[in-house]
Parts: structure tokens; sequence; C-alpha cells
């Protein structure tokens, strides 16, 4: 990201630009300001977009050998195409393309060894956008309210992004409705936020197994009938509870062996700033025990799907079972 401001400032751009990760909020966001720099504020007149597996990649080339009119640039926009999964013409065109064009990919999903990835890497710039780490996002929280003229305390901001997870549109989202129900005054307080922002059932989860691991089994089964009450599905608590005990085992794998925290993050697609939190749980639970309870929960989640146990008991055995 600091090299993409970099060329933003600078003026000088890459032929081509891969945008990829897990974080959709920031990809837009800086798809959004190449495209504004690179098209140097003009119309749409010199800018295609195009989405989807359905691509004609013929059609991207054809579009991309149009000499811009009026203007130094042509840019593409192209997303979540696949092709970085599968192998396209495009990989080689891209050494040949006219030096007016510039192509902007936004991928969820990237093989490394695909040619068209590493066609990118050679002539081109990949920036992987996992989320921020966890002094970017206190400074994107005050950044965003100060636009909005409110401000924020140290304490503060941690207790909203304790609650908040890291999803940055989420985040932003409720950031705005803090700034409208805070009206006319200029602090935002602990209690704006539990009046207005929705802790996301990630954070409940989260919540959740660290309950089963102290087990507090009385706080678990509260926290999973909160979800209940707020119309989330058990099957859906199910496959995240899973999750997270799969998250646990393979960072107590790789903390194990110590693997760097910024490493863990990228093979684990979670944000930096969570790796701590990860290592401190997955230390209440032995691999042996994550194990068992990964294959009893999946256990349990199959028995759901089949309808041989209601949604909501498959949860509360895995809940009992393992804050035992």
């Amino acid at each position: 990201m600091k090299t993409i401001k970099e060329h933003i400032k600078q003026g000088k751009f890459k032929p081509v630009y891969l945008l990829c990760g897990t974080e959709e909020y920031l990809k837009a966001l800086y798809c959004g300001k190449l495209k504004e720099a690179i098209l140097d504020g003009g119309d749409d007149m010199n800018y295609s977009r195009y989405e989807g597996r359905e691509i004609d990649a013929d059609e991207v080339i054809r579009m991309a050998e149009t000499l811009p009119f009026f203007a130094e640039r042509r840019l593409i926009v192209i997303e979540d195409s696949g092709w970085f999964k599968a192998q396209n013409e495009l990989a080689d065109y891209l050494r040949t393309m006219p030096e007016s064009t510039i192509i902007v990919f936004r991928e969820r999903e990237v093989d490394k060894r695909n040619r068209l990835y590493k066609a990118v890497k050679e002539i081109g710039y990949i920036s992987e956008m996992n989320g921020l780490d966890a002094a970017d996002q206190k400074v994107f929280v005050a950044s965003v309210l100060k636009e909005g003229g409110k401000k924020i305390t140290a304490g503060t901001v941690e207790y909203f992004l304790a609650r908040s997870g890291s999803d940055m549109n989420y985040i932003r989202n409720e950031l705005e409705k803090l700034i409208c129900y805070a009206y006319d005054r200029e602090v935002i307080t602990t209690e704006d936020i539990d009046a207005v922002c929705t802790e996301q059932i990630t954070g409940k989860i989260f919540q959740m197994t660290e309950a089963v691991a102290l087990k507090n089994q009385k706080k678990a089964l509260a926290l999973y009938y909160d979800l209940i009450a707020v119309r989330e599905k058990p099957l859906t608590i199910l496959y995240l509870l899973i999750r997270q005990f799969n998250l646990l085992l393979r960072t107590k794998d790789l903390a194990g062996r110590r693997v760097p925290n910024a490493e863990i993050a990228k093979k684990l697609s979670v944000p930096p700033y969570a790796v701590s939190k990860y290592i401190a749980q997955a230390k209440n639970f032995s691999s042996d025990r994550l194990k068992e309870a990964i294959a009893f929960g999946t256990d349990m989640e199959e028995r759901v799907k089949t309808g041989r146990m209601a949604d909501q008991i498959g949860v509360e055995l895995v809940l009992l079972r393992y804050s035992m």
C-alpha cells in the first residue's frame, strides 16, 4: 500500500497492478485511488471495467490496444476474474501491451504459481491486502472520526476494535453510526459504542471459544444464546466454531515452529494484530484436544445437515463437551 501511495504521489505507474487478499475495503479504496490518479481526474471515456468469471479476454485485449482519447492513459479494471487460478492468454499479452494502457486487477483468490501472477510480479506491482495491523487500525478509526468532527481516546479505540472485528467496511459503517449518534458531542465514549454498535459474530465466537477453553460453561452457553436471540443460525455458529478450532490448531503448530507472527497472519489470512490473541487462546488447548473438537464438531454438522439432529442441540453438545 505504501508503494502504491508513492506511485500516485510521483505520477509514475506500473503497467499492471494486482490488488489481492481478504480485505475488500482496502482493495476498493486503493483501486479508486489508482483510478483517480491514472485518469488524472478525467471522465470515464478512457476507463473500462470488467467483472466476473465470464470476462472475454479477447475483448479486454482489444480495449487495451485502443489508444486513449485526448489523454495520456487508458485504464482497465478487472475484478474477480478467476484468471489467477486458471490459464489464459493475458499472461503473454501483458508484456506487449501499449505503454498508454494500465490494467488493475482486484481479485479474491490467487495462485502464486499461476503464469499471470508471475507476469504481473515481473512487470507490475502486487499488493496483498489482508487488513491493517493494530496501530494502523487505530489511526484509521481516529482519522474517520476526525473527518466527522469527533475525537476518541486510546482506551475507547481499543474497546471499539475489540467489538467490531477487523473488516474495514464494517468498521467504517459503525464509525458513521457513532458520528451520527454523538451529534453535537465531540468525544466518542464507550457508552456510545454500547448504544449503537453491533458486535460482530466473529467476536462472539472468539469469546465463546475463550469461555470453552477456561471451562466456563455458563458463559459459553450465554454467548451462544445471545447469538440465537439476534437470529443467528445455529449451523452458521457451528461452522464458525469449527473454523475457530481449526485456526487455533494451525496457530499452535506455526507458533510451535517459531514462525514469525507476520508470516502466521499471512498463512491464516487474519489481521496481523490478531495473531497474538490466537496464540494466547491456543495455549489453553492441547493439539489433541483441538483435533478432537474439530472432528466432533464436524460430525455434529453432518448430523444436522442430514436431519439426524436438531441444529441448536448440535451446537450445545459441542459447547458442553469441551467446556467440561
